[in-house]
């Protein structure tokens, strides 16, 4: 396993218009929350998604990350050429199942602990924002490129 010594910040990854503008997003759509989250918010999710690229277990974001990860793919253009410049290949988000769908094809289990992310994002050389992460007893979302989450799992 590689160590990584220092952590940078997840912003550092899109440029300082880039990361403004999903967080003033973040702010319009959800106003309910405190002034000082939506860059946290966006900063956890960038480094979320710095550590899919790396990673080779499934992880996946806490439920107040997600947001931030939500907000990034509706700005499709820049989130598809993060994806290329970041993991090489496009970082897909699905739903978590409802009971109504049909059981998945694959013999793999869905999700992955909490635990599980923060730790790739540690070694992946990002500061973590340990607020934006703990409490979470939710199932919130899975994706295809090797990052899914399920706090339960």
């Amino acid at each position: 396993m590689l160590l990584i010594s220092a952590t940078r910040a997840g912003r550092e990854l899109v440029s300082d218009e880039l990361f403004t503008r999903l967080a003033r997003r973040i702010a319009h759509d959800h106003p309910e929350l405190s002034p000082d989250l939506p860059p946290r918010i966006v900063d956890q999710a960038l480094a979320f998604l710095g550590a899919c690229a790396v990673t080779t277990e499934p992880i996946g974001p806490s439920e107040i990350v997600d947001i931030g990860w939500h907000t990034f793919i509706l700005h499709t253009r820049d989130y598809a050429d993060f994806c290329q410049r970041t993991a090489g290949r496009f970082i897909h988000h699905e739903p978590e199942p409802t009971s109504d769908d049909p059981p998945p094809s694959s013999p793999e289990p869905i999700g992955a602990p909490l635990s599980r992310t923060i730790s790739a994002i540690v070694a992946a050389g990002f500061t973590l924002d340990r607020t934006l992460w703990a409490g979470v007893a939710i199932e919130c979302t899975q994706c295809h490129a090797g990052c899914t989450d399920s706090p339960t799992r």
